[in-house]
């Protein structure tokens, strides 16, 4: 690959070192020219400095580290983008391995769709923890839902370009695992950063993208592994914020859209509830079933408290897309 583009990765991280540590040397690993990639590694105010994790892999990779205020991952994003050199950004987590191919993978996709946003496909980690699994089929339902996966006009083993109509929900990539122009990124203001947590700012993003009438490609052939470990207190924990996060974006996307605010119909849920038991990798999927039931009770009490509390609209993402200079 001698004339490979050259790549920005952008990885976040917050007070998980030892996860910090096993996604770095899944990058190291990568099948990619070595002088063709950057690393931008966004301590996003940890409690102990990053600099003994990253340390020894910068005879290994073009690693840089920075370090802001405790403001979230999008901000940290936000700030690798700005910070990067490559014309091409990928972003994953601290607590995601990329397959070796990863990078080859967005690269052949971007050739083929310069100006597209491209979403890979993440593989749970840890299969001996109930509640990661549930984590995981879930998100795999919602790709399928949103139409990465199944709304588009090839076979998912080949890759899609999803092509969806006005009435049709818009496609949704999680932002552990996705790559695009830096061009495009920053000229859309990147990540909005007033969503209160880590949780629909990249559905928000995505929405964005898809508004600005720019292209969404599936490929998952693009995988990195997620070893995100979640108990019962955790789990609830994390779709409550979702729900805190979907008002925010259904918000956001109805003042973009100058429409009332829609939620999904009650055949989402149903469908959701059947979804585990129709996987065959799924492991005791009438448990995981039941785990989605509680998502959806978590994520509709966020989206309730969040309802209640916000003393005022979020301002229109378009009004306060930034500009280069003001991502960091």
């Amino acid at each position: 690959m001698v004339s490979a583009p050259f790549f920005s990765v952008v990885v976040p991280t917050y007070n998980r070192p030892e996860r910090l540590t096993s996604c770095l040397a899944a990058l190291a690993e990568q099948d990619y020219p070595r002088d063709r990639i950057e690393v931008v590694v966004v301590d996003d105010g940890s409690a102990t400095p990053m600099d003994e994790v990253v340390r020894p892999f910068e005879a290994r990779l073009a690693v840089t580290l920075l370090r802001q205020q405790n403001a979230g991952p999008a901000a940290a994003r936000n700030a690798g983008a700005q910070r990067a050199k490559g014309p091409l950004l990928a972003f994953t987590d601290d607590d995601c391995m990329p397959s070796l191919d990863w990078l080859s993978g967005f690269a052949a996709r971007l050739a083929q769709k310069p100006d597209a946003m491209v979403g890979g496909r993440s593989l749970n980690a840890l299969p001996n923890n109930l509640y990661s699994t549930a984590s995981q089929a879930l998100i795999d339902y919602l790709y399928s839902y949103y139409g990465g996966a199944t709304k588009a006009d090839s076979s998912p083993e080949n890759g899609t370009q999803v092509q969806l109509d006005e009435a049709q929900q818009s496609v949704f990539f999680a932002s552990n695992n996705i790559a695009m122009t830096r061009e495009n990124y920053l000229r859309l203001g990147g990540f909005d950063t007033s969503f209160p947590l880590a949780a629909a700012e990249d559905r928000e993003l995505c929405d964005r993208w898809q508004h600005e009438g720019l292209q969404m490609v599936y490929a998952p052939e693009v995988t990195i592994r997620h070893a995100h470990h979640l108990s019962l207190k955790s789990f609830w924990r994390q779709h409550f914020g979702y729900g805190r996060g979907a008002f925010c974006f259904h918000q956001v996307r109805s003042q973009r859209n100058e429409a009332p605010i829609q939620v999904e119909p009650i055949k989402f849920y149903t469908d959701l509830l059947a979804y585990p038991l129709s996987r065959q990798d799924v492991q005791s999927p009438i448990l995981v079933s039941g785990l989605f039931f509680l998502s959806q009770v978590a994520t509709t009490t966020g989206f309730l408290w969040e309802r209640t509390t916000q003393s005022k609209p979020l301002k229109k993402t378009a009004a306060r897309s930034v500009g280069v200079d003001d991502l960091v």
